[in-house]
């Protein structure tokens, strides 16, 4: 399970602009998010950073 902090989501549209490029690298992932604690769960075979590039051109870098 891949765990992130995402500190430009405030809102729940920024949760299912996040939910959409996650979909991009795996479609088949499983994502859940949560605005108010900021963290995103990611279930999926491809690795961290794939989803960390894709969320940082979409504006929703992680924290490191």
């Amino acid at each position: 399970m891949i765990e992130m902090n995402i500190p430009a989501m405030s809102c729940g549209g920024c949760a299912r602009g996040i939910l959409r490029v996650c979909a991009t690298v795996d479609p088949q992932a499983r994502v859940e998010t949560d605005p108010k604690s900021k963290r995103v769960t990611v279930e999926s075979a491809e690795p961290r950073e794939k989803f960390a590039a894709a969320l940082s051109a979409a504006g929703y870098p992680p924290a490191p």
